[in-house]
């Protein structure tokens, strides 16, 4: 629902309602924090509570990253932030993820 002083409307989404556009990342490793800020200002650590997801691409098979930004509402990673992510990208049980305030984010099996 989009409320605006004048009007109140539904909208429909097709795929994220916002866009991280960017990342900073402290620490290493499993004490490692993942930072992002959206298209309208929010800040978000990936964690236990803002998790970050990797959905297969309908065509490619590509992982499409999400972040869980609040009440149910995800940023569809922008392509140079998704980048940067796989820079921080480790090897854990086979799978390759990220961590980020204590959490594993698995993005997809070891190549």
């Amino acid at each position: 629902m989009l409320v605006t002083p004048v009007e109140k409307l539904s909208i429909t989404i097709e795929d994220a309602p916002f866009l991280a556009v960017l990342m900073t990342a402290q620490g290493e490793g499993e004490g490692q924090h993942l930072n992002f800020t959206t298209n309208v200002g929010d800040t978000v650590r990936a964690g236990p509570d803002h998790s970050l997801r990797f959905v297969p691409d309908a065509l490619s098979g590509a992982p499409i990253p999400y972040l869980h930004v609040r009440a149910g509402l995800d940023a569809k990673l922008a392509r140079a932030v998704y980048y940067s992510l796989v820079e921080h990208a480790v090897s854990r049980e086979g799978l390759l993820g990220v961590w980020s305030g204590g959490a594993f984010f698995a993005m997809g099996a070891m190549p």
